[in-house]
């Protein structure tokens, strides 16, 4: 392993940000164990399952939503990447066209494979005669993260567009529409518009990052004092849900659609990151540590697709030998929390089962041995890290 790490650590440019590869593998990791800690499939009886959260029986682990919803440093590195690599296509003599179509293939390449495997899961649970409602908990879970892409792959779309957007602009957008539907009683629908505007806040400050416009710490301390200073005068105040992520059964979600309190968590979450990148930067000089975010990266839209799969998966397996705690149980109290913690392990053996299924979707096939990967491959200085422009979860 270390002599690996070593030759991975070797052949990386050595004008690559590793800090960005590293925020990007932490966001990873903390929407999947966000989602295997808050998401419960309840068996009442037989083999049905519904979909329940710990969040909504012990509304004080509200906290644990603080940090595992990284969504805003998703957008923060995928609008830094996107800029970046928009500019380095263009300095080739790129069109547009080229340079999008590049990026959405390898955004939506992975997808063919979740949603094909989960039309046969569905049709044959309906042929077994597995009930319709447990089919569609499941069904919507695993293709659950799929919003996320749309959304991600409108964004990149739009990246010239957005190249000298302040992030004031869609914020306001943000502000009046919640002003509109919680403070005059408007329509409900006109939450959705916070979608696009809710995580172009995060999108255009990652696409003002390479313009040297955050690279003083000043600008993170006052991303992170502002965003979590508004975050809580709304939660305290203004009756936004002190959750940062969906509860079943809540009156208002935080992320379905996007708020004004996840906007102003999300600011406050990029300032933190936008910190962390000297430590960061440091740490990644260790090559095993490198070597691990590499991997991640390579995986990320595996990773990112297959880990609710990994989640139902064992859930159902597991119904075989009865109601498990920890697994099938009604999340309230601090010992389901407890047997949840001990299932994480099996639900990464059975995650990593899917990677190793599925990753060729992502990754393309083996190189030929000496060919440099993808994620450590030399580029221009002049043109940027083009391989930081290959991944967009």
């Amino acid at each position: 392993m270390r002599r690996g790490a070593a030759r991975v650590d070797a052949v990386t440019p050595a004008d690559r940000d590793r800090a960005v590869d590293a925020l990007r593998a932490f966001a990873i990791l903390g929407v999947v164990l966000g989602h295997w800690l808050v998401t419960a499939l309840v068996a009442d009886g037989g083999t049905g399952l519904r979909t329940a959260s710990p969040l909504h029986y012990m509304p004080w682990l509200a906290p644990i939503s603080w940090a595992f919803q990284t969504l805003a440093v998703f957008f923060l590195v995928g609008g830094h990447a996107a800029t970046r690599g928009y500019i380095a296509a263009r300095a080739r003599g790129a069109t547009y066209g080229q340079w999008l179509t590049s990026r959405l293939s390898r955004l939506f390449k992975p997808v063919a494979a979740v949603l094909t495997l989960w039309t046969v899961a569905a049709v044959l649970l309906l042929v077994s005669g597995t009930d319709p409602d447990t089919i569609h908990t499941l069904v919507k879970l695993a293709l659950s993260p799929l919003w996320f892409l749309l959304v991600f792959a409108a964004l990149t779309a739009a990246t010239p567009l957005l190249l000298r957007l302040s992030p004031l602009w869609p914020l306001a957008v943000v502000l009046h529409v919640d002003l509109l539907r919680f403070g005059l009683g408007g329509p409900a629908w006109l939450g959705w518009a916070n979608v696009a505007a809710g995580w172009l806040v995060p999108y255009t400050l990652g696409a003002a990052w390479p313009r040297g416009e955050l690279e003083r710490r000043r600008a993170g301390w006052i991303l992170l004092a502002g965003g979590a200073t508004a975050t809580a005068a709304l939660v305290a105040w203004a009756g936004y849900p002190a959750s940062m992520v969906g509860v079943p059964g809540a009156g208002i979600s935080n992320l379905n659609p996007p708020t004004l309190a996840v906007v102003t968590f999300g600011l406050a979450q990029c300032g933190l990151a936008l910190l962390l990148r000297g430590p960061l930067r440091r740490a990644m000089r260790r090559p095993l540590a490198w070597a691990a975010v590499a991997l991640l990266n390579l995986s990320a839209m595996t990773i990112f697709l297959w880990h609710q799969t990994a989640l139902m998966a064992t859930t159902a397996t597991g119904l075989t030998a009865g109601h498990l705690p920890g697994l099938h149980t009604v999340p309230d109290h601090l010992g389901w929390v407890a047997a949840r913690l001990a299932w994480l392990p099996l639900f990464t053996l059975v995650l990593a089962l899917c990677w190793t299924t599925f990753r060729a979707y992502e990754q393309g096939p083996r190189r030929p041995t000496g060919r440099p990967s993808r994620v450590v491959r030399s580029q221009p200085a002049a043109q940027g890290t083009e391989a930081e422009a290959q991944h967009h979860a």
